[in-house]
């Protein structure tokens, strides 16, 4: 479903060039859960950006299906996202001024769906529990549930492929199991699911671990 070929990623700084990703091949499954795990400064952000179609690789290839995606022009990639992926981010990334069924909303729009809107954003909403909570802004929510808020609006498309950055990052043990239970329900439904974690309680929930030291697979 999805691949890289001897992917590497160089980024040029004032003091010299910084290798953030150095050959990584590694190939994902259609249905995989997989974990990405790694110290810090690793690689394992730069190469979930690169699954997503956001990091040009240096060398190498990221392909998906039958696909060389960065042969395909940046509106496509762009296309591809808003059709295929749902990305979770660790820092939410909610607008504050937008309520919860508005900010849920946003990820079906950009992903051009234009039938049962209505329905699907609360589908959505009810999958993580926050149907009471349609109505709220961002800043009356918990941590928890505004991460939830986030899953949901990933979620809401009907994506083939989840991308989670470290989604559990900022959250209490009990609210972290909630998220990593919604995952696995999504997971157990056909979705792909690739999730970067620091956490080995989180990452043994995936099928796989993959392990990112000094931009390499560790061994």
């Amino acid at each position: 479903m999805l691949r890289t070929e001897t992917a590497t990623k160089r980024f040029h700084q004032k003091h010299g060039t910084v290798t953030a990703l150095d050959s990584v091949s590694i190939t994902i499954g259609k249905g995989e859960f997989v974990a990405i795990t790694g110290p810090s400064g690793s690689g394992k952000s730069t190469l979930l950006l690169m699954l997503g179609g956001m990091s040009t690789p240096t060398q190498g290839k990221v392909v998906w299906e039958s696909g060389s995606m960065y042969d395909w022009s940046g509106k496509q990639r762009a296309q591809w996202r808003a059709a295929k992926v749902g990305y979770v981010f660790q820092s939410f990334n909610l607008v504050p001024y937008l309520t919860v069924g508005e900010n849920v909303a946003i990820g079906l729009r950009l992903s051009g769906v234009t039938s049962n809107g209505k329905d699907r954003c609360s589908r959505a909403i009810e999958e993580v529990r926050l149907t009471d909570r349609v109505h709220h802004l961002p800043s009356e929510l918990s941590v928890g549930q505004q991460q939830r808020v986030a899953l949901a609006r990933a979620l809401v498309k009907n994506p083939e492929l989840i991308l989670a950055d470290e989604p559990t990052g900022n959250l209490d043990p009990a609210t972290a199991a909630e998220v990593m239970d919604v995952l696995c329900r999504l997971n157990n439904e056909g979705k792909t699911v690739v999730i970067i974690t620091h956490d080995p309680a989180i990452a043994a929930k995936a099928h796989r671990i993959v392990r990112i030291a000094d931009g390499k697979i560790a061994v």
